[in-house]
């Protein structure tokens, strides 16, 4: 269990693009770890691993606010839409800027 450094904007290594995950291994499952670890410290509820310097189409949320609800999304695609949504959005790779 370790808290990931994470990277911010402009940092060139956030315009990479992501590879599919391939290997299912321990190495993966302490990555998963580690991110949750860095999503919690930040008070965030989500993470990208390309945000912590892993070129790979892996995400990490939990929305409950109480860290009740982790959710890992390995090489995930956006296969539906429903309705229209307001939110505040923000970043931890953009810090200080929400909209």
């Amino acid at each position: 269990m370790a808290q990931l450094s994470v990277i911010e904007h402009p940092d060139p290594r956030l315009r990479r693009i992501a590879e599919p995950v391939t290997d299912f291994d321990t190495s993966l499952q302490a990555l998963v770890v580690d991110m949750f670890d860095t999503l919690y410290a930040a008070n965030a509820i989500g993470l990208a691993a390309p945000q912590v310097g892993v070129a790979r189409e892996l995400a990490v949320i939990d929305v409950s606010g109480d860290r009740s609800a982790p959710q890992v999304f390995i090489n995930p695609r956006i296969t539906a839409r429903r309705g229209l949504g307001l939110v505040e959005e923000s970043c931890l790779s953009v810090p200080d800027v929400s909209g």
